[in-house]
């Protein structure tokens, strides 16, 4: 049985050809397999622990690119359902100007969406190590109740529970009711990421340690976020501080917050295997392995599209070892 189980949402990201146009501007657009937790599922196998996804898209050739996409990346799918009755989820992504994305989603009422709780396998979520969601499934029935459901089966058989909210405006009825969900799901995590910008949506705090902290009052043992290249800042119950990120030749950031996520996954469950608890971890702990979630995210920025982007662990320690010598224990040859 897989270590990391993600559960959620994937889909197609049709990626903008050209960089820093809007999406009426691009002259056309590339095909890539996405969808935060599939990501986060492809990231870990690519970086060498089990995964698993469960989540369901269309029986469609959409949907068939997706599961041939993250059986190449090393995903279990044993609990992956080809729907015949509903498509697969598009969605248009650009780089604008300001590098920031911007999507657009195109099909309403997704097979993402469908996933119900008779889908569920409760023996086999139960048996991973860590479980993954993020927002996206809590907007739409039945995929909510069942996420619901999934955390609950994983909260009871031990596992560590992992949240990103992943904030996608156009997806959620209106923002008060994205706020609303989203922030009410925190209390069932054990770890969070979230973005600057979600982090502000979210607690109405500019301030990374204000409003850290108040993620932090909510439940989360350890709570991450990530500040684009500029790094990330962290907090738990014994520690907090901002890692300096890496700066890399920007491709396109699709999916360079789920290979963060990926990363801390890899390297806590790493820490996990040793007894240590995402709340007890000190520096000397959480360094590291924040060292390697955001080196993870760095690297995919470098290419397009999110799973094809996401590096394997050989190339994060390469490129750490090149950067940030001193992870391994090494004096900076310069």
């Amino acid at each position: 049985m897989p270590h990391v189980i993600a559960l959620g949402e994937a889909l197609i990201d049709f990626v903008s050809l050209e960089k820093g146009v809007t999406l009426e501007q691009s002259p056309g657009f590339e095909k890539a397999a996405g969808g935060a937790p599939a990501n986060v599922a492809a990231g870990v196998a690519i970086m060498g622990t089990s995964a698993g996804f469960v989540g369901k898209v269309g029986d469609d050739f959409c949907g068939r690119f997706i599961k041939e996409v993250l059986f190449d990346a090393g995903v279990d799918l044993t609990n992956f359902v080809l729907d015949p009755g509903h498509h697969t989820q598009l969605a248009f992504v650009t780089v604008l100007a300001d590098g920031s994305p911007d999507f657009t989603f195109y099909v309403p009422e997704a097979a993402d969406t469908q996933l119900g709780i008779g889908d569920l396998n409760a023996e086999y979520i139960a048996s991973a190590d860590i479980f993954h969601f993020g927002s996206i499934s809590l907007i739409n029935e039945p995929i909510r109740l069942a996420t619901f459901r999934a955390i609950e089966i994983a909260a009871d058989a031990g596992c560590l529970i992992s949240y990103d909210p992943n904030l996608r405006p156009p997806l959620w009825p209106d923002l008060e009711t994205a706020r609303r969900e989203i922030t009410a799901a925190i209390e069932l995590c054990d770890v969070m990421k979230l973005s600057e910008n979600e982090l502000q949506f979210i607690t109405g705090e500019s301030d990374l340690a204000t409003g850290a902290a108040q993620i932090l009052a909510k439940g989360p043992e350890l709570v991450a976020v990530t500040v684009g290249a500029e790094g990330c800042y962290y907090m738990n119950g014994q520690t907090q501080g901002m890692l300096k990120g890496f700066t890399v030749p920007v491709e396109e950031t699709t999916g360079c917050g789920d290979a963060f996520v990926a990363g801390m996954l890899v390297k806590l469950f790493e820490l996990m295997k040793d007894g240590r608890e995402p709340g007890d971890l000190e520096d000397e702990e959480l360094i590291p392995a924040l060292s390697f979630a955001n080196a993870a995210g760095a690297l995919t920025a470098t290419g397009k599209g999110a799973i094809p982007s996401l590096p394997p662990r050989d190339e994060v320690e390469e490129f750490l070892r090149d950067r940030l010598p001193e992870y391994f224990g090494e004096e900076d040859p310069d």
